[in-house]
């Protein structure tokens, strides 16, 4: 009987000893981070200007999984048609901080804000989120409408609870739901990417970056606490805000994305009957990086319509 518990005991502290060994983000670490950091109430946020520092600003909020150099090309792309191009890390992510708790709508929108706020920018910004950072985006525009010149969503989440399925639900649990992320969400995320490493126009760079990201501690568990908490709010009020306060809104989705299925698509209409449309039909999730030209060239003439 005491192998039992010595074995179960094992069991239970190994996914944990893992996450005590992994790299902590320090300020050493970040020393080799292109741009800057921002002290903010939650943490050190990294981010990142691109383009001239006289255009129109767009601020780039990317996903659940991907920090900021998701948006690459697409930050260059904004830059060279005359954007000033803000790109950040969330917390739990990339060269920011990890801290504690969960990562709800009030939580991403208070970073945002205070970055904004540090850098001064308050008026005619133009947001784009990828992902999770759809939702971001949806959730802050709703809430600074008077601020904001328009909304590009990109194959954005909030139309659906992304913790639908078993292992997903369980996530969120209490306690065991960050035991079960450490225990089997990083092979789940490595098995992801590699199905993403051969879909057509994929980003090997990119894949490598993603995959490295479950080198650092907190990373697992700050996908844990955004499952549970972002991912399973309602932004309908969010795009119905949108709307009324008629804020313009485009969405570009991928017809084979097996992450936000395209029945979101329907549901967005349904909420923002103004949001224009358009779907890749040879695109899946990561089309960010995988349809860098086509995306960019649809934003270029959104952006110049609504503006």
């Amino acid at each position: 009987m005491m192998w039992a518990y010595l074995i179960l005991a094992a069991v239970i502290a190994t996914p944990l000893i893992i996450e005590a060994t992994r790299k902590k983000m320090t300020d050493a670490a970040r020393q080799e981070a292109p741009g800057q950091f921002a002290q903010l109430s939650d943490g050190v946020t990294h981010y990142r200007w691109w383009g001239p520092e006289s255009g129109p600003v767009a601020v780039c909020i990317h996903g659940l999984t991907t920090p900021s150099f998701v948006y690459e090309g697409i930050a260059k792309g904004l830059s060279q048609i005359g954007f000033r191009v803000l790109t950040y890390d969330l917390y739990g992510r990339g060269y920011s901080d990890r801290p504690k708790g969960t990562q709800d709508v009030a939580f991403f929108r208070r970073q945002l804000s205070e970055l904004l706020d540090h850098e001064r920018i308050d008026d005619d910004i133009t947001v784009v989120g990828y992902s999770m950072g759809g939702s971001i985006a949806a959730a802050f525009a709703a809430a600074e409408a008077v601020a904001i010149r328009q909304v590009v969503l990109l194959a954005p989440a909030g139309m659906t609870d992304l913790s639908g399925n078993l292992f997903r639900r369980m996530m969120t649990w209490p306690v065991i739901g960050t035991w079960l992320a450490l225990e089997f969400y990083p092979n789940i995320l490595r098995k992801g990417i590699a199905a993403e490493r051969k879909l057509p126009g994929a980003s090997q760079r990119i894949a490598d970056l993603q995959e490295a990201e479950l080198n650092w501690r907190g990373f697992v568990t700050a996908v844990a606490a955004s499952l549970r908490g972002i991912l399973r709010e309602d932004l309908r009020p969010a795009h119905e805000t949108l709307q009324t306060e008629g804020v313009p809104v485009m969405a570009i989705w991928g017809r084979q994305d097996d992450v936000i299925p395209i029945t979101a698509a329907d549901r967005l209409v349904e909420w923002n009957p103004t949001v224009q449309t358009v779907i890749f039909d040879d695109a899946g999730h990561g089309l960010t990086y995988t349809h860098v030209t086509t995306v960019l060239d649809h934003i270029h003439e959104f952006t110049h319509q609504s503006g």
